[in-house]
Order: structure tokens, then sequence, then C-alpha cells
């Protein structure tokens, strides 16, 4: 999910991770500490659906979703879009059907929070999402094509997770509680991102993520019946329909 994000986000992660040990947003202890299964997004012992309706991870065909905040002072934009598009996954005799999901970075220049022509273009990536019957969002990969001055330089994260020894993550599960821990991707070597709950309010869920193959982190923060509403120094200001 976004390789130049999660390499920019790693200061802002632990800054987040300090601040939150200040006042009581931390980790949780032992006896709150539970460890989810991959099993729960396995192709063969699950049933999916596109129609993803999780509470905290909504994703309706044709929202859109935009965010914008500074990172080490450039004013950068996220647009994420649930396209109409699906994407198929073979598991031997098993094929799963997912969303496809755009994800484009971008450099705001002007901080109109729309992609402009003469904007620089950072990273855009292609999501694939599944809903168990259970409601547990499973992520089965993505197709990364990263920029630097207009031009893809690298495909950098790229993961399916059909590909030999992946296996389909766990990206929010269907009743989220404080101190579950589950691995969100799982591609060997390439994409391997962790996630932790650390917070429940009301109506939000406090994400702390940790990527070990470069040892970064960041937090996000989810809102039911929304979805993402801040992804580190990125607050979201926008939904659209497209």
């Amino acid at each position: 999910m976004g390789q130049i994000r999660r390499k920019r986000a790693l200061i802002a992660g632990v800054l987040v991770f300090l601040l939150g040990a200040l006042f009581g947003v931390t980790a949780p202890d032992s006896a709150q500490a539970q460890t989810l299964d991959l099993a729960l997004c396995d192709p063969r012992q699950h049933t999916f659906t596109t129609n993803i309706t999780n509470e905290f991870f909504p994703l309706p065909v044709g929202q859109q979703w935009v965010y914008f905040g500074v990172e080490q002072g450039d004013p950068i934009g996220l647009q994420i879009t649930v396209l109409n598009q699906t994407e198929t996954f073979k598991f031997g005799p098993v094929t799963v059907t997912t969303l496809v999901v755009e994800e484009l970075e971008w450099i705001d220049a002007n901080r109109n929070s729309v992609v402009d022509p003469d904007e620089e273009l950072l990273e855009v990536s292609r999501n694939f999402y599944a809903q168990t019957e259970e409601g547990t969002v499973c992520y089965f990969g993505e197709a990364v094509d990263i920029y630097e001055n207009g031009v893809i330089v690298s495909h950098e994260g790229a993961w399916r997770a059909d590909a030999k020894r992946n296996r389909p993550g766990i990206f929010m599960p269907a009743n989220p509680q404080v101190g579950m821990t589950f691995q969100q991707e799982f591609a060997p070597g390439v994409a391997m991102d962790e996630a932790t709950i650390i917070k429940l309010a009301k109506d939000t869920i406090t994400v702390r993520d940790f990527n070990p193959l470069d040892e970064s982190s960041g937090t996000k923060e989810y809102q039911a019946g929304v979805g993402l509403v801040r992804d580190g120094p990125l607050d979201l200001v926008a939904i659209r329909q497209v």
C-alpha cells in the first residue's frame, strides 16, 4: 500500500508513537494482544464478494476519497478511487474475484486537492480487495507504478497473493478490537506490512502499521461508515462520486 508513503511516514510514525505513549494511546499489553490467523482470508476456507461493506473500510464503486498533508516540506495529495473493475486470482481450483481500488499520490503544489496537468505524479497503484462472508476485508495485492519526472521508474512493492509463497492478507477485520495484530500483506521479501489496532473510540479506530522489511511505521485512522480519514500527516479533505 504505497511504497513512497511508507518510507516518508517513518519519522511521522515514530513521533506519533511517542506522543501516543505520553497520552495513553499505546500498544496493548499482552493480556489484550491477539494475533489474527491468515486463515481468515484463506481462499479455500471462505467465499468472497466484491461488495465490500465492512463498517470501517467500505468500498462502494465510484466513490473517491481525497487527502492532503505536508510531508518533509512537500504538499502531498492522495486520491483513492473505487473503480468499476475487477481482478481475478487463482488458487489451485479456487478462483477469487477482487475489487480494484486505485491510489494516486502527487505533489499538490497549489493545494487544491485536484490532480492538475502540471503537477508531479509520485505513485499510482491498483489494489485488490475482497470481503469474506464473515465481513473481513482481505488484501490480494497491488500493481505499482512509481514516477520520477513524469516517467515510471519502478514497480517496487508490487505483489499478487496467488504467486508462489504468497497469501492474501487481512486488511480490516470484521469486528476490529484493540490489541488485534494482523498481517496485511504476505509476499516474503516484497511486501510484509503488519497492523495493530491501538485505539478504539466510539466510531473510529487507530491502526499502527509496521513494515518489517525497512522498519518503517505509521498510523492510520478509520471512521465507521467513511473509511480512512487520516493517513499519517494526510487528512481526508473531500469525498466525491466519480
